[in-house]
């Protein structure tokens, strides 16, 4: 869906879209949609600026990934809200260097007649997800010695301790 900046000119724009897996491009990011990705909102033009932009609303979607200690599927349902603010770029768009408070560092930039509501939505996901993906709280992830997943079978090894610094010392003898 796009949101025109001509089209808030005249009147907000309430969006109330549901994206199926695929439509979305998460690809990239190593990640995968589950579901369906459903976001209601309104985006605005604000008042006495010079094409200024405020977008704010809710997203829920599942997403799915390999974890990260075990590489088995991990699912993560988010839920999450948003209120973002959107400049148009030819406010930026300079030779010189100029300084910005941290209130500016919040404001993200557009091109043209407006944006993709899907790539708002796409960084707000990815945002949501966690730094550490992994399948369960507890997950005991790969044996780093015979590689089983130690989630479905416990194994005996132990990793052998050595410090690789003092190898070349030991080789002296």
């Amino acid at each position: 869906m796009f949101l025109s900046i001509q089209e808030m000119e005249l009147r907000a724009v309430r969006f109330d879209e549901t994206f199926p897996p695929g439509q979305v491009d998460f690809a990239d990011a190593g990640v995968r949609q589950i579901s369906p990705l459903h976001a209601a909102g309104r985006a605005e033009l604000l008042a006495n600026t010079d094409g200024e932009v405020r977008i704010r609303g809710d997203f829920t979607v599942e997403m799915g990934c390999e974890c990260d200690r075990c590489l088995g599927p991990a699912r993560f349902p988010l839920a999450g809200s948003f209120d973002l603010f959107y400049r148009p770029m030819s406010t930026i768009a300079r030779e010189e260097e100029i300084e910005i408070d941290e209130g500016e560092a919040e404001i993200a930039f557009y091109e043209g007649g407006g944006m993709e509501l899907e790539d708002v939505l796409r960084e707000q996901v990815l945002l949501a997800l966690p730094m550490q993906r992994t399948c369960r709280e507890q997950c005991r992830g790969i044996c780093p010695v015979c590689g089983v997943n130690r989630n479905e079978t416990p194994c005996d090894c132990r990793p052998q301790s050595s410090d690789d610094r003092w190898n070349a010392l030991r080789d002296l003898q």
